[in-house]
């Protein structure tokens, strides 16, 4: 009779399980193409019944969903307070959130916000869209830009930089021919550009 024991696995809670499965799907779904990715390869990868992720998430399409939800979520930036001081100072705030949020989940937030993820689904873009506008609003607010009558405008700017920001995420994550400061260089430097000398042009103002 053999004097060691092989370890029982933990037995997981369904919340700690779901959070497994979803840990995979993002890693997985940052090294290979959406179509290439098959929910019995991610159980396999999970260590899960094949049952079980759509138990949790239904089909390999919703699960992607859930992921490119998390990846475009962003957190508090500053701690959760205005930043107060030079426009420059106000944009390196709003840079190192964005970066901050890029970093965290790295390939695969440059494949669903691009054109890596699943195509042309129309309940893809809505997600990207609305979390486009809700950064736009928070890089607004986080710059002090005060233009209620241009408000449309100045979201619609900062969605442009925010096309930017993405390109840039490309090229520093994916292709490394950059390095986050030297991204965060170019970031902070057209944000200011934009805030200090496009926006007064269509009525917005630092408050």
């Amino acid at each position: 009779m053999s004097t060691t024991e092989t370890p029982r696995r933990r037995r997981l809670d369904p919340d700690e399980r779901r959070e497994q499965i979803l840990r995979c799907a993002i890693a997985m779904f940052g090294d290979r193409p959406y179509s290439a990715v098959s929910t019995s390869d991610l159980a396999k990868e999970a260590g899960v019944a094949r049952g079980l992720i759509n138990h949790y998430f239904g089909t390999k399409r919703d699960l992607y969903l859930v992921v490119v939800r998390q990846m475009v979520t962003l957190g508090p930036a500053g701690a959760g307070n205005l930043p107060t001081g030079s426009i420059r100072n106000r944009a390196e705030v709003g840079v190192d959130w964005l970066l901050n949020a890029i970093e965290e989940y790295g390939k695969t937030w440059v494949a669903v916000t691009g054109s890596e993820g699943i195509g042309d689904d129309p309940e893809v873009q809505r997600i990207l869209d609305e979390a486009d506008t809700a950064a736009a609003e928070r890089v607004l607010e986080l710059v002090g830009v005060a233009g209620a009558d241009h408000s449309a405008e100045l979201r619609a700017m900062v969605r442009t930089y925010g096309g930017m920001v993405k390109a840039a995420g490309r090229e520093w994550i994916t292709r490394g021919s950059l390095t986050r400061e030297q991204v965060r260089i170019l970031l902070v430097d057209v944000l200011v550009t934009l805030v200090r000398d496009t926006f007064p042009q269509v009525g917005g103002s630092v408050a």
